[in-house]
């Protein structure tokens, strides 16, 4: 009789899913996951553009229609625009001395010259000359654009040259909606041309097909043309003639990815929800009481005159039970008390619980709205009611920081664009000079010549006492400036040490105490001290 042969395989640990041991000693979520949820999950791997192109019209579409008709989504796109830019979007010209051979005081004078030609240009209120439909002003442009990057995921623009009799230059401003660029007659995307973007082998765009002329009937259609005008990038010279502005999450990435994506299923629903819950409290709101009848089916019928609610029979027979009703008149302790006819019964209707957790899911669909278009979700939802001092500045410090990267990348690249354009202008005309001994022009030191930083809305206060004391205690430490305290205030520090200047000689000139500043400062610096001395 043989031996049993010993196998030579150790015994294989499985886990739950039934998979070898060895894979889910891996990342979870590369594997089956506990339990195998993750079995089925097999998405695939694909570039920005090949995930985001094929839907790039139809994203964008619901994106602008939940922002034309959802209350929350509007307030979104209009808390970007307010905490991004403000009410004015000041140009603060800082001209690199170093590399362009000019000393330092040669640089503030030429900036102040410029800073004066630019708010000529820039914020004219009447003519609007520097926007080439005459509606906008420089700021409005910026807030405009930030407004369409939030919803849009990016913001196009083309420089025009349009001479017009009133104004300083002819530089001009187009603004174009994204949607109206894309691939002229649906032709496919390829290598060369994505999505009305013409690309070079390098990945970098060169120019435009941007969807022109007029629709007919603007009630049925989409208001855009069937023609199609193809934009380049840059002149010859390397004059910006079509902008292009937007993030890349990834290397090849041709047009931009709105915020509203990750949220659209939510922002969609919330209204439907919201209007079922109306529809809700109106019908239990309707009827206070209804009267049930025991009364066979053909008596019934007979009453209603063969099921006709309009005929005599049936009014007849509701005046008969008004009334019986009406006079009976019995009361009790001055309450009426109704006796009902023969096979009547009385139901009163309460009110259910119309809320049934709408609050709470609301709630939960407020912080991933919220989550999804990086905003505060007290501000969002306009609900401050459960919100202390400590998470009100820590919310409100955390988004503050999201905000100034979306100036920096979205409103101050487009701002420097536009004033590289009107400066290049300006100087063309000789209404400023470069100054003397400068050893670059301005096409050698563009960057040089062309550096400022753009000032919008201030950080809002919220304890605006101990901000300022803070303010006053960086700054004579040494590690701020008046520069820097003041922009985050959103004012410019010269021009609010010049009007100090002219009140303090206007104070010294009628008599009055001119050192208050000093003394407001030391008194709070006082107080500050106080105040560690005693915690």
């Amino acid at each position: 009789m043989n031996a049993p042969i010993a196998s030579t395989q150790s015994p294989q640990l499985v886990g739950l899913d039934g998979q070898p041991l060895r894979q889910d000693m891996s990342y979870q979520g590369a594997g089956a996951g506990f339990g195998g949820q993750l079995a089925d999950w097999y998405p695939s791997v694909k570039t920005a553009d090949a995930a985001l192109l094929p839907n790039l019209g139809l994203g964008n579409a619901r994106a602008e229609d939940v922002v034309r008709n959802n209350a929350f989504a509007s307030n979104g796109v209009q808390l970007h625009i307010d905490n991004i830019v403000g009410e004015l979007f000041r140009l603060s010209y800082k001209p690199n001395h170093l590399v362009l051979g000019i000393s330092q005081e040669d640089a503030r004078a030429f900036a102040r010259d410029v800073e004066a030609v630019w708010q000529e240009v820039a914020e004219d209120p009447t003519g609007c000359y520097l926007d080439a439909e005459r509606k906008r002003t420089f700021t409005m442009m910026i807030r405009e654009g930030v407004g369409v990057h939030t919803r849009a995921g990016e913001d196009m623009f083309a420089i025009e040259w349009i001479p017009r009799n009133g104004s300083y230059i002819s530089t001009a401003i187009k603004s174009v909606a994204p949607k109206r660029v894309s691939n002229p007659g649906g032709l496919m995307d390829g290598n060369g041309l994505k999505a009305g973007v013409v690309i070079n082998r390098h990945g970098a765009a060169t120019g435009y097909h941007v969807r022109s002329g007029q629709s007919d009937g603007y009630g049925l259609g989409h208001g855009m043309g069937n023609e199609w005008r193809y934009v380049s990038r840059e002149t010859r010279h390397g004059r910006p003639k079509f902008v292009h502005i937007f993030e890349p999450s990834e290397d090849g990435q041709t047009r931009g990815a709105n915020q509203f994506l990750t949220v659209l299923e939510q922002m969609h629903m919330l209204p439907k929800a919201h209007h079922i819950r109306l529809q809700n409290a109106a019908a239990s709101a309707m009827f206070a009481a209804t009267i049930e009848s025991d009364m066979p089916p053909d008596v019934v019928s007979e009453i209603l005159g063969g099921g006709n609610l309009s005929s005599q029979n049936l009014l007849n027979h509701m005046n008969t039970v008004d009334a019986y009703h009406s006079n009976l008149g019995l009361k009790l302790n001055g309450v009426r008390v109704p006796h009902l006819m023969n096979g009547e019964r009385l139901n009163v209707q309460s009110p259910g619980n119309v809320d049934n957790g709408y609050v709470d899911f609301e709630e939960s669909l407020m912080r991933w709205l919220a989550a999804g278009l990086n905003l505060p979700v007290e501000t969002l939802s306009k609900n401050f009611k459960q919100m202390s001092f400590s998470t009100v500045k820590a919310s409100l410090g955390e988004n503050w920081r999201y905000f100034m990267g979306r100036r920096k990348i979205i409103a101050e690249r487009k701002a420097t664009i536009i004033f590289r354009c009107v400066l290049e202008e300006v100087l063309f005309r000789n209404l400023v000079s470069l100054p003397k001994g400068a050893t670059r022009d301005f096409y050698q030191g563009i960057n040089a010549w062309t550096r400022c930083r753009w000032i919008g809305t201030g950080r809002i206060a919220i304890d605006g006492l101990k901000e300022v004391k803070e303010a006053i205690l960086r700054i004579e430490a040494g590690p701020s400036t008046h520069e820097d305290e003041l922009a985050v205030m959103g004012k410019d520090y010269q021009e609010v040490f010049d009007q100090q200047m002219r009140e303090i000689a206007e104070r010294k000139e009628k008599g009055l105490p001119t050192d208050l500043i000093s003394l407001n400062a030391a008194k709070i610096m006082g107080e500050m001290q106080s105040d560690q001395e005693a915690a």
